[in-house]
C-alpha cells in the first residue's frame, strides 16, 4: 500500500470482528476466515475469503496468518493536554490528607491550571505527545481532546491550537471539545456566572472563530456549574452550531443527564449517579453514556453507573480513558477495557463495542467504528485468539499492526 493510503490491498487469512449491529452476525460480528478489501483507504469489502470477489482477487494481500482484526480504537474521552502533574497530590492523599489541605498547599485543579497557564504552546505538545503516544501504541487512531486547564480566553485557546497540531505531527484524528465551563477559577472564586460571562463564553465565541472547536463540553456538578450555568454556555453552542456533550451526574444527582438529552448531546459522560428515568431521557435522545472507570478507579468511587437501566433502554455506552492529570492519569485504553469489564460489569463484548463503534458515535462520526464496506478502513491487528482477551489481559498490550486510513 503506498503512503496516500490509495492502492487497493486484501487482508486475508484473519477472524475480523466487524463489531456491526447486524443481528444475523456472531458475537462481535465475528467473521471467521475472513478477508477484508482496501481501496483508497476504506474498506470496499469484507466477507469469508472464500467469497472475495473476482474484482479483488488479483490485488495485492497480505497473509494475517489468523490473527483478530479489529475496528482500530476510539478513545472518545481525554484531557491529555496540560501543564505540571499531580503525583504529589496522589502521595499527599495516600498519607491521609484531606481534600481541604491539598487545595491549601495549592494543589487540585488550580494546580493544574497554573501549571498549564504557564506553560508555552511547545511546552504543552511535546507533553501531550507522551501520553498520545502511549495510546496509539495501542491501536487508537482518533482521539478527542478538551480544553478546560486553562480557564481564561488565551491559555484555553493555546490548549486547542495544541490539540489540532497533535493531528499535524502524529498519524491520529483529533476532535477537539472546548471545556471552558470546567471549574472556577481562583480570579473568580465564588462567582461561577461572572466567569460564563466574561471568560468562557467570549473564550468559545474566539475559539469558534478560529475553527478550533468539533464540540462544546461542561462540568456539571456542585463543584462547579449548575445545570442553568451549562444551559447557558449550551445555548451559545447551539448558536454556533455546535454539537454538546457533558460530564454528568459523576459525584451528584444534578440533573446534567436530563440537560444533555434536552440538547440531544453526543454523549453525557461519567453518570455514576444517573437514574433510570436519566437512561430512558437519554435513549430517548439518541445520547451515548460513556463510562469512564478509571476516575472511578483512582478516586476509589463505590457509585458504579446504572449498567443495567442503560441496557434495558438500549442506551449505547462507550468507554475512554479520561486521561488527565488528576482523577484518572491513564494512558491505556486496553486497561480502560478491563476496568469497564471488572468494575462496572461490563461484558467484553460491550467493552469492544465501547472503544469502537459506541465511541464513534459519542463523537458524532459515522464513518467508522465498525468494519463495513465505505467505512475508513482504520483497523487494529491483534495477536490473540478471541476478542475477548483485549478486555481480559491486564498490562499487555497484543497489538500486531495499526492501520489508519488504509494506510500500514
Amino acid at each position: 500500500m503506498d503512503e496516500a493510503g490509495s492502492a487497493a490491498r486484501v487482508l486475508r487469512n484473519c477472524r475480523a470482528a466487524s463489531m456491526t449491529a447486524a443481528q444475523d452476525l456472531s458475537a462481535y460480528g465475528l467473521i471467521e476466515r475472513a478477508a477484508i478489501a482496501i481501496v483508497e483507504g476504506r474498506i470496499d469489502w469484507v466477507g469469508c475469503e472464500a467469497d472475495l470477489p473476482g474484482d479483488h482477487s488479483t490485488a495485492p494481500s497480505e497473509d494475517l496468518h489468523g490473527r483478530l482484526v479489529t475496528p482500530a480504537l476510539i478513545d472518545c474521552h481525554s484531557h491529555v493536554v496540560f501543564g505540571g502533574d499531580r503525583a504529589r497530590e496522589f502521595e499527599m492523599r495516600l498519607n491521609g490528607a484531606t481534600y481541604q489541605e491539598i487545595a491549601k498547599a495549592g494543589g487540585g485543579i488550580n494546580s493544574t491550571v497554573t501549571a498549564t497557564r504557564a506553560a508555552t504552546e511547545e511546552t504543552l505538545l511535546m507533553s501531550a505527545l507522551t501520553r498520545v503516544d502511549a495510546l496509539i501504541d495501542e491501536g487508537v487512531v482518533t482521539l478527542e481532546v478538551k480544553s478546560g486547564y486553562g480557564l481564561d480566553v488565551e491559555t484555553e485557546l493555546r490548549m486547542l491550537r495544541v490539540a489540532r497540531r497533535i493531528a499535524e505531527v502524529r498519524p491520529v484524528e483529533v476532535r477537539t471539545s472546548f471545556l471552558g465551563a470546567h471549574a472556577v477559577p481562583p480570579e473568580f472564586r465564588g462567582d461561577p456566572d461572572g466567569y460564563i460571562d466574561e471568560i468562557c463564553l467570549p473564550a468559545l465565541e474566539a475559539a469558534h472563530r478560529e475553527g478550533l472547536v468539533d464540540a462544546v463540553d461542561g462540568f456539571c456538578e456542585g463543584i462547579a456549574f449548575s445545570t442553568a450555568q451549562i444551559e447557558r454556555v449550551f445555548a451559545k453552542a447551539k448558536a454556533f452550531g455546535l454539537p454538546v456533550k457533558l460530564h454528568a451526574e459523576q459525584l451528584s444527582h444534578m440533573g446534567g443527564s436530563r440537560l444533555a438529552a434536552q440538547y440531544s448531546a453526543l454523549s453525557a459522560d461519567h453518570v455514576e449517579y444517573a437514574t433510570e428515568a436519566d437512561a430512558e431521557a437519554l435513549a430517548q435522545a439518541g445520547t451515548v453514556a460513556v463510562l469512564l472507570p478509571g476516575a472511578f478507579y483512582t478516586l476509589r468511587d463505590t457509585q458504579t453507573p446504572p449498567v443495567e437501566s442503560f441496557r434495558k433502554h438500549s442506551v449505547p455506552m462507550a468507554l475512554a480513558t479520561d486521561c488527565n492529570p488528576g482523577s484518572s492519569p491513564l494512558t491505556s485504553l486496553l486497561l480502560a477495557m478491563n476496568m469497564g469489564c471488572t468494575l462496572f460489569r461490563l461484558t467484553p463484548e460491550e467493552a469492544l463495542a465501547g472503544v469502537t463503534r459506541h465511541a464513534a458515535q459519542a463523537l458524532g462520526l459515522t464513518d467508522r467504528g465498525a468494519i463495513a464496506p465505505n467505512l475508513r478502513a482504520d483497523l487494529a491487528v491483534w495477536d490473540v485468539e478471541a476478542p475477548a482477551e483485549l478486555a481480559y489481559r491486564i498490562g499487555f498490550n497484543p497489538l500486531h499492526r495499526r492501520i489508519f486510513g488504509g494506510v500500514l
